[in-house]
């Protein structure tokens, strides 16, 4: 059963908390005119359209495994794969890879039928990803962070709530962002561990543009958090809250600059794993995490910031 939970990475799953934001940020304004019951509805939706987010993406990262297989044998990390290490048949894989992504559009109906288009969606651009896009420089993490802006899409499709444009620039560049991180980590590793004979797939090879390119997403990922907050329609959800928010920005900045350090000694690209072995990051998360918490749901709040800020 290890090398079948390894080949799922349910450790990943925390990618599809995006399909989550969008309940996080409707919930503080649930309480004009609407009932506990709905919202425990709307819970549920989003907990159905996270768990087929859940299947579709190890079922990709199943396939994944097979089609990289010879490649990842040339890589000092991605060698320990289950298919790459011949741990797990390919056939097999191929197998749950499929199954798993089967299932994943059976459970999202159960939300609605949005939903289950939105998952199809995804699978198709999984597709298209793992069969051609991820050898194209660019393009290859557009296709990540487009998968990422899907969940969060998905997850607003479920719970009934409008789709944002600042939702979807934010999940863009910060999962853009991170797509670039996994590349430079890929070749930070590569190099220490010399291990000649790997060649990135898309071909980055320069490390001035790859840099340039984590530059100008990671400044993006920044301005738009913060752009968000100070908006008219941040402000039309959350009043004087969404300043408080605006305030998390050196947060932000934090934790993008960490993962970036990260990258380049090589270290895993895994948020999880980040969290779990630099206690940097883990200070800042949980700063952020309680500090969205206590500004969006904390009664009181809203008037402190006005008076603090002069708003």
């Amino acid at each position: 059963m290890r090398p079948i939970l390894r080949l799922l990475r349910p450790g990943d799953w925390i990618k599809n908390v995006f399909v989550l934001v969008p309940l996080i940020f409707w919930l503080p304004g649930a309480g004009r005119g609407i009932d506990s019951s709905e919202i425990t509805a709307k819970m549920t939706l989003a907990a159905i359209a996270f768990a087929a987010f859940c299947l579709a993406s190890s079922g990709w990262y199943a396939i994944n495994d097979v089609l990289d297989a010879k490649e990842d044998r040339l890589h000092p990390v991605k060698r320990n794969r289950p298919v790459a290490s011949g741990r797990i048949p390919a056939a097999l894989a191929a197998l749950i890879g499929i199954a798993l992504a089967t299932l994943a559009i059976v459970v999202a109906a159960q939300a609605n039928s949005g939903t289950m288009w939105v998952v199809v969606a995804y699978i198709a651009l999984q597709g298209g990803y793992n069969l051609g896009l991820k050898r194209l420089i660019f393009i290859d993490a557009a296709t990540i962070a487009s998968g990422f802006c899907l969940r969060a899409i998905a997850g607003a499709v479920a719970i009934a709530a409008p789709v944002s444009i600042w939702l979807i620039l934010c999940v863009f560049f910060l999962t853009l962002y991170l797509a670039f991180i996994k590349r430079q980590c890929d070749l930070s590793s590569a190099s220490r561990m010399q291990a000649t004979q790997w060649k990135p797939r898309a071909k980055y090879g320069d490390l001035a543009e790859l840099n340039w390119l984590l530059s100008v997403s990671g400044g993006l990922t920044v301005l738009m958090f913060l752009m968000y907050t100070l908006s008219a329609h941040a402000q039309g959800i959350f009043g004087g809250r969404s300043f408080g928010l605006a305030l998390l920005t050196p947060i932000v900045l934090i934790v993008v600059h960490r993962f970036y350090r990260r990258a380049m000694q090589g270290l895993s690209d895994s948020p999880l794993d980040a969290i779990r072995s630099d206690p940097i990051v883990a200070v800042a998360m949980s700063i952020f995490v309680v500090g969205v918490y206590g500004i969006l749901y904390v009664a009181g709040v809203e008037e402190f910031l006005r008076r603090a800020l002069l708003i």
